[in-house]
């Protein structure tokens, strides 16, 4: 999958920005309470220019949905490719990348939570499987940094930790803990707590 263009630092493209007024505007107000007219007029094209790039809403809340989970699984995978250090450096890499998607499109998170159900089952199944191997990659380097975990304990730890740092949207503006590096520093510390907990007691 293409990187968006905020990670590479591109100016997004005419469908990258399409795709981003359809999530703000879907969480805002419901898939059903937006109109194809309003998604053109946010980024400055008619209703009917948007099917030069989508054939319709549920095109757009596809690519959405499935493209988030393809990304949050490559982007797992190519962090602990190339982090270097302890296996507990590889798991704070996958944290700070997971909390990268929490705090920056938490729309995203609503969309998933609320209208995964409208998706055509192909797409559904395809959103699950990559949900499914972007656990069992973090069981992996979890079960790796905290040895004495078991395998159930693992991955029941990594969906709770999901849950907790995926709470974005009602945790009120980004801006909430004066700017977003505090914010996302919290996060960090309440997963490795979420961890650490997990350990038995000797």
């Amino acid at each position: 999958m293409t990187p968006p263009a905020a990670a590479t630092g591109a100016a997004p493209t005419r469908r990258e920005q399409i795709l981003r007024e359809a999530a703000r505007l879907f969480a805002e107000r419901g898939f059903h309470g937006v109109g194809v007219d309003e998604i053109g007029a946010a980024v400055g094209i008619s209703g009917p220019g948007l099917y030069r790039h989508f054939p319709g809403k549920e095109a757009m809340l596809a690519e959405l949905l499935v493209g988030i989970s393809s990304r949050l699984l490559h982007g797992g995978r190519r962090r602990v490719a190339e982090t270097a250090g302890p296996p507990g450096a590889v798991l704070d890499s996958l944290i700070d990348g997971h909390i990268d998607f929490a705090l920056d499109d938490r729309a995203l998170i609503v969309l998933h939570d609320r209208e995964l159900d409208r998706l055509r089952e192909s797409d559904r199944k395809l959103v699950r499987q990559f949900q499914r191997q972007y656990v069992e990659l973090w069981v992996g380097v979890v079960r790796d940094a905290y040895p004495d975990i078991t395998e159930d304990e693992a991955r029941a730890s990594v969906h709770a930790v999901f849950g907790l740092l995926n709470s974005t949207p009602h945790l009120g503006s980004p801006g909430a803990l004066s700017g977003r590096e505090p914010m996302a520093a919290l996060l960090h510390r309440l997963a490795r707590g979420a961890f650490d907990a997990a350990v038995p007691a000797p």
